[in-house]
């Protein structure tokens, strides 16, 4: 039998259950994962799959403000996909996105995500668009470009329909990686 995908809000899951998600980014993300990178992924919805062993992938949707174009949009942003290192490759990510990506189609201007390199390929599969623009970032001190970022940002058009390619992002603050 297939294990579901389970929707479930930050507020709906235990101190346990917040602890398994933690440990399993941590192990995915080979330790380089941060209490600010968990932060980002907190206060939204949790897709969840498991079986058997446990937590099994895990990925977040949480709501960020985007600006495009003159138009601040309203952006489910995708943090903290992981999958338990003995199921890679069966399909996994693919199902805890598509749980998300149905938010976000249904309840957002815009998708978005910073992607590894590990990760783009996945995203990319399921037509993410590499944003080819500049990307940029509201800071406490005014907007300020994030040229190591530009490459890594995909999106997802949603309710917003199709964003202008030669606009800039501008996303909102937020402490540690800010997109």
């Amino acid at each position: 039998m297939t294990p579901r995908c389970r929707l479930v809000h930050t507020a709906d899951l235990d101190p346990a259950g917040l602890r398994e998600i933690r440990a399993l980014l941590d192990d995915a993300f080979d330790g380089d994962f941060s209490d600010e990178d968990w932060d980002h992924g907190l206060g939204g919805t949790h897709a969840l799959i498991e079986d058997g062993a446990g937590l099994a992938a895990h990925g977040a949707l949480v709501m960020r403000r985007v600006r495009h174009r003159g138009r601040w949009l309203r952006t489910g942003y995708v943090e903290g996909v992981a999958v338990r290192a003995d199921v890679r490759r069966t399909g996994l990510g693919g199902r805890v996105m598509a749980g998300l990506e149905r938010m976000i189609d249904r309840a957002y201007d815009l998708g978005a995500l910073s992607a590894s390199d590990e990760g783009a390929l996945l995203y990319a599969a399921r037509d993410w668009q590499c944003w080819p623009g500049p990307v940029h970032a509201l800071s406490p001190e005014g907007v300020v470009r994030l040229p190591d970022e530009e490459g890594g940002v995909y999106v997802r058009p949603a309710l917003a329909g199709p964003l202008e390619a030669s606009g800039e992002l501008v996303f909102d603050w937020r402490d540690g990686d800010i997109v």
